[in-house]
């Protein structure tokens, strides 16, 4: 008889903006992602701050990636980090079986631009969680149900590989949680449109 792997439980959290050491009794997890925007002006000072700050969680292992406010993470190759914290820009990193992949956004990136496909484009198919900082179009992508900020062709790529888990932030105050076609997606952006934590990360299995 064949035991059923245990759940890999998965702290996902976004968009804290410089105020991450705001964020005080975080849940336990296996995993912790932030899928990006941990600045708020770029600079190079913020992100040694929020590095330093998650290098020092006491999680197993810990995945990041950059936001379009991120801009001082554009080429950046980080050297000397801890084994288990993992910078992910256009790559993926296996983990107790599950393969994570992550896809930066930068200030190049506008919406359906020729950058932005193929950016999205070069995801590969085998892959369990996606993390992108973008939603895909018009899933926890709009505030006011009347400006859409999703990509259509990450929408397209995520629909055609179907990961079990597509973590991203961006669209502030459209945190939440959706089931569509078998995939579970996130929206953790912690903070509001005024850059305030208002909302708490959230914990997912898989």
């Amino acid at each position: 008889m064949r035991l059923a792997q245990p759940a890999i439980t998965i702290l996902h959290l976004s968009d804290t903006h410089g105020k991450h050491k705001e964020l005080t009794d975080l849940p336990e997890a296996d995993i912790l992602v932030h899928s990006g925007d941990f600045t708020l002006a770029g600079g190079d000072m913020e992100a040694l701050d929020f590095i330093e700050w998650l290098c020092d969680l006491p999680y197993k292992h810990k995945i990041f990636i950059a936001g379009n406010h991120d801009d001082c993470m554009i080429d950046a190759s980080l050297e000397g980090l801890p084994d288990n914290v993992h910078y992910l820009s256009d790559n993926s990193v296996s983990i107790e079986g599950i393969t994570l992949y992550g896809a930066p956004m930068f200030v190049g990136m506008t919406n359906g631009n020729l950058e932005e496909v193929e950016h999205y484009a070069q995801i590969p198919n085998e892959i369990n969680v996606l993390i992108s900082h973008r939603p895909p179009l018009g899933i926890l992508d709009s505030i006011d149900n009347n400006i859409h900020y999703g990509s259509a062709s990450l929408l397209d790529k995520v629909t055609a590989i179907r990961p079990k888990l597509h973590l991203f932030g961006h669209t502030h105050d459209a945190y939440g949680l959706m089931e569509w076609k078998d995939i579970t997606f996130s929206n953790a952006s912690v903070t509001d449109w005024k850059y305030n934590i208002r909302y708490v990360p959230r914990v997912l299995k898989i």
